[in-house]
């Protein structure tokens, strides 16, 4: 197993182990019997089928189409291959991440991310199987690796998911810091630069009229500074006190996990 998914599988199960002895890792407030399922099977079907697939048909389908171009980036500077990462796979992620709220179809893909009426690290992989798998950045991410950058994402994907587990869990370590008056100029800047508790909570929050929630925007995933470059940020440094979705109708387990093979209604207005 590569050294970077050992990294990740550490990070994550600290997290889990964290949520275990702090707030009831299995058990969560407003849980319902389907949130396990729809949790385990999205994450083990990610993390074992799509991902391995996506990464590897990018790459076969580089090498194919694009045979003299293999490990043509290998030599150049780490800040620039890092900086392509961010490009092509976080700033795409946020677009796509962005989309996801606005075009219903793939609202649709993304809605069990959001369905869960609590915040937890078993949030972070929960979505309809096709959503990753039609994720332009895990593609993109794939080219990269071909054209010589899979030393430079091995480090990049372990910051990326350390920041995404942080941002999802229910200990939200931002918390304590926001109370320290001399950090306030340091997480001014932390803040407004990478997903923090307080704003990925908001964009999980379920009631827009309590003035936290922001599902409309706080879109960045490692960074979040694309959100504030494009207008989409709300910082409050609050978290809502509910989560899930406002004023949709019900949703089944398969639904979840494999719309649009299984569909219980239209799509939402």
């Amino acid at each position: 197993m590569k050294t970077e998914i050992v990294a990740i599988l550490l990070i994550y199960l600290f997290f889990i182990l964290l949520e275990v002895f702090f707030t009831s890792f299995f058990r969560k407030n407003n849980q319902k019997f389907s949130d396990g399922l729809v949790e385990v099977i999205s994450a083990g079907g990610l993390l074992l089928v799509t991902q391995p697939l996506v990464l590897t048909s990018a790459y076969l389908i580089s090498q194919l189409y694009l045979p003299s171009f293999e490990n043509s980036l290998k030599g150049i500077s780490p800040l620039i291959a890092f900086s392509l990462f961010l490009i092509f796979d976080d700033l795409t992620q946020y677009w796509w991440h962005r989309l996801s709220h606005s075009v219903k179809w793939l609202y649709k893909l993304h809605r069990p991310h959001h369905n869960a009426e609590y915040m937890s690290i078993r949030l972070v992989y929960r979505n309809n199987v096709f959503y990753y798998f039609l994720m332009p950045s895990l593609w993109l991410s794939g080219l990269l690796i071909y054209l010589g950058l899979g030393w430079v994402y091995a480090v990049y994907i372990v910051m990326k998911m350390t920041i995404i587990f942080g941002a999802h869990s229910d200990l939200p370590w931002d918390k304590p810091l926001y109370k320290v008056k001399g950090l306030s100029k340091v997480m001014w800047v932390i803040e407004r630069t990478i997903s923090t508790p307080a704003t990925h909570h908001a964009h999980h929050g379920k009631y827009k009229a309590d003035g936290i929630t922001h599902y409309k925007g706080n879109f960045g995933n490692m960074l979040f500074i694309w959100d504030v470059i494009f207008g989409t940020a709300k910082i409050e440094r609050r978290y809502p006190a509910d989560f899930g979705v406002e004023d949709l109708p019900k949703t089944s387990i398969l639904e979840q996990l494999i719309w649009p093979i299984v569909s219980n209604g239209p799509l939402p207005k």
